[in-house]
């Protein structure tokens, strides 16, 4: 299967679409109007020390100061980019006071975003996320994503977790949705890359003044890479210079091998163009969705759920959408059930869906021709979630 990803950059928002054999699968927008600064990382400086409050408000360069309270001030650990003494035993917040002082250095990460006349949250206890894991400098153990519910899966990936953690690394790690199947290989690859992130964070804390912003999030175009190129994507085309050139600088520090794969778009033709990307993402947004078969779906959205109705129109399948086994009303149902769950995985919609399809087993299909009614929505509705 041939994969490749398009980037868009236009100056109020960011596209990019992931192309599997020819066909737009997922589809992610990022404005930027609405780019928060969760999970940014400052070296803030301590500004008031409040004990009734048990909090402290902290210089990080933005407009008002943030709030940081004592129980988010993480324990003391072997580098000097953190401070604080933690928790007491049994589990309450040491004194404010005995933490943090005026005048002190910190290095911060928000954990909610600026709201009114209230400044950002922040906590010291740092989490780095990839694609496969999430990792805690100042955590301890290894957890799984509740998501993935086989007890086997857990322990697997428990397992290829301990074995692939050096030694000398400390902290702890949780393992995300999308590890689910993953090789020891990546999990290796996810581990060395936090391991060099965190390693740039903190020497860059350690030479930030004051109110300097240390990491940011990584724009769409740089999480895309990240996120998606180890998942065998071909290569990457973008049509930003700019972003170009900071997908490469991030390629050679964190995913050494992966630069060949980058490509400057200079096309005449705008890059969405290609492969009818453009005319797909109308057709997401309408309510009537026209079927190769001949069929349509109508979708409505109620209070409680969105409804999706097939027609069959005229249509009288016959070569590719046939079925053997199946008579023509079945085959149209499960061309509408792989359209569905292609157009869900576009628009990020939930993975599960109650599809009413047809009462195959009084329409005397075949066993083997009830079985293809769900393959639709269980590949292609296999969304990728992190």
């Amino acid at each position: 299967m041939s994969t490749e990803i398009l980037i868009n950059v236009a100056p109020r928002e960011t596209r990019a679409a992931l192309i599997e054999n020819g066909v737009l699968a997922e589809l992610f927008i990022e404005r930027h109007s609405r780019r928060g600064i969760v999970s940014n990382l400052y070296k803030g400086r301590v500004q008031r020390v409040l004990p009734g409050m048990q909090a402290a408000f902290i210089d990080v360069g933005l407009e008002r100061t943030a709030f940081l309270h004592a129980a988010d001030i993480a324990a003391p650990g072997p580098d000097s980019t953190m401070i604080g003494i933690g928790l007491k035993d049994g589990g309450q917040a040491e004194d404010i006071r005995n933490l943090v002082k005026e005048g002190d250095d910190i290095l911060v990460q928000v954990v909610k975003d600026p709201m009114g006349t209230k400044g950002a949250r922040l906590t010291t206890f740092v989490t780095l996320p990839s694609r496969l894991m999430v990792y805690m400098p100042r955590g301890d153990g290894i957890g799984v994503s509740s998501r993935i519910e086989d007890e086997g899966e857990r322990t697997r990936l428990k397992q290829l977790v301990t074995e692939a953690v050096p030694q000398h690394i400390v902290g702890g790690y949780i393992v995300r949705t999308a590890a689910q199947g993953a090789s020891s290989e990546a999990i290796r690859e996810d581990i060395q890359y936090l391991s060099r992130l965190w390693q740039h964070v903190k020497e860059r804390g350690l030479r930030a003044q004051a109110g300097q912003l240390v990491y940011e999030d990584l724009p769409l175009p740089t999480r895309i890479l990240r996120d998606e190129l180890a998942r065998g994507v071909d290569r990457v085309l973008i049509d930003s210079a700019t972003f170009h050139t900071q997908m490469l600088e991030f390629a050679r520090s964190f995913m050494p091998g992966s630069t060949t794969s980058l490509e400057l778009y200079s096309g005449q033709r705008p890059i969405f163009d290609l492969h009818g990307v453009e005319e797909e993402i109308g057709k997401a947004l309408e309510r009537n969705v026209s079927l190769k078969s001949g069929g349509h779906l109508v979708i409505d959205q109620t209070e409680s759920k969105r409804g999706m109705s097939p027609y069959s129109g005229h249509a009288n399948l016959q070569g590719r959408f046939h079925v053997p086994g199946m008579d023509t009303a079945v085959c149209r149902c499960r061309a509408r059930g792989e359209r569905d769950a292609r157009r869900r995985r576009r628009s990020h919609r939930p993975r599960t869906a109650a599809v009413d399809v047809v009462d195959a087993a009084r329409a005397g299909v075949p066993r083997a021709g009830r079985a293809g009614l769900s393959t639709g929505h269980r590949t292609a509705g296999d969304a990728r979630t992190g």
